[in-house]
């Protein structure tokens, strides 16, 4: 049995996730030693409080889901959730702008990777695999590893599909050693979160995370 847990975000972005969900959130990690717990920017201040001294990770979205507002409005939701006390963000890819051609979007990436590095944070970068043929999956990638991501991850979650072993494979052939991938969007199961790790993806992103670490 491989120690899944270190790989596993616990996940809850739904629209209706109350303040006792961010508590079964975290407890549920506590319980299953899970490496981090993924909420809402309007939940990262609680979580914060809550984990307390624990050394559960706390990851919040950026310019979720669509990825389509202003660099500004994104830089401005980067601060205040690092101020709120996160340790890691996930930022959606400006998808349209991407697709327009634009240098935009790596401008992006860079200034908000910026922003996290000097605040000691992990930044990471939705790409949205599901809207993306092979061909912009690798320079969506590659665009990510020269602004400077840490990771890139697949999906918000919220697509019409989500990580798929074929994406995380395509994804590895291309990022540099040191960014790594989370895939994320349907994973349930145990089976499904180790044929993506052996893949390639070094993060789990995933609202079933007791249910995985059980196997």
């Amino acid at each position: 049995m491989r120690n899944i847990q270190k790989y596993i975000e616990h996940t809850n972005l739904s629209t209706t996730i109350t303040s006792s969900d961010i508590e079964m959130l975290l407890q549920e990690a506590i319980d299953y030693n899970i490496y981090g717990i993924c909420v809402p920017p309007f939940w990262v201040k609680k979580a914060k409080r809550d984990i307390g001294k624990s050394d559960i990770q706390l990851v919040t979205v950026i310019g979720f889901p669509l990825g389509y507002q202003m660099s500004q409005t994104k830089e401005a939701e980067a601060l205040q959730a690092i101020k709120d006390g996160a340790d890691e963000l996930d930022l959606v890819l400006n998808i349209s702008a991407f697709k327009s051609e634009m240098m935009w979007p790596k401008i992006e990436v860079a200034k908000i990777g910026k922003l996290a590095h000097e605040h000691g944070k992990i930044l990471k970068v939705i790409i949205e695999t599901a809207y993306l043929n092979n061909e912009e999956i690798v320079e969506a990638c590659k665009l990510c590893a020269d602004a400077g991501a840490d990771f890139v991850k697949t999906s918000t979650g919220f697509a019409s599909s989500g990580a798929k072993v074929e994406d995380v494979k395509l994804m590895k052939s291309v990022l540099p050693d040191h960014v790594g991938i989370k895939a994320s969007g349907g994973i349930k199961t145990y089976d499904q979160a180790i044929e993506l790790i052996d893949a390639g993806a070094e993060r789990i992103g995933t609202s079933s995370g007791p249910a995985i670490c059980k196997k």
